[in-house]
């Protein structure tokens, strides 16, 4: 099944792919019906925060702020627009009470949580393979330095 349009260098042309080309096309324009649903979709969860958002979740609701302080490294910004596009595809729900000042509160959905399961597989990989990874690291980077210290 094809899923994009890859340009000449082997690269998608996917939305999350294409800041800054001349050739930059909207998410939509790659490809049709199911293979830029699928797209689309590979695209929200793969970024750099959804996965880490959707695992944290799966341990409860949590507020804004609870979410910002864990995570760490998240501007408030990308924060707020990973939990809207999460909302949007209906894998968080968006909880605000009628307090003074607002209590507003982020849970998985059921469809949410149908993705954590595939997550702690992705984060348990991860883990037993960690070492595999660095060893595999450190052999690319010292062929690299090697080749970079023949003289041309």
């Amino acid at each position: 099944m094809v899923l994009c349009r890859v340009m000449e260098d082997g690269t998608s042309m996917s939305l999350g792919h294409m800041g800054g080309t001349s050739e930059a096309h909207d998410a939509r324009q790659c490809g049709t019906g199911e293979a830029r649903d699928i797209r689309q979709t590979l695209d929200r969860i793969g970024d750099k925060w959804s996965l880490l958002v959707i695992g944290m979740l799966g341990s409860g609701p949590m507020r804004f702020m609870e979410l910002r302080r864990e995570i760490g490294s998240i501007s408030q910004r990308m924060l707020t627009l990973t939990l809207r596009h999460l909302e949007r595809d209906g894998l968080v729900q968006r909880t605000v009470y009628p307090t003074i000042p607002p209590k507003v509160e982020y849970r998985l959905t059921a469809l949410g949580e149908t993705l954590l399961e595939s997550i702690k597989a992705i984060v348990r990989w991860t883990l037993e393979h960690r070492d595999e990874i660095a060893e595999a690291r450190e052999r690319y980077d010292a062929r690299l330095n090697e080749l970079a210290a023949v003289p041309s």
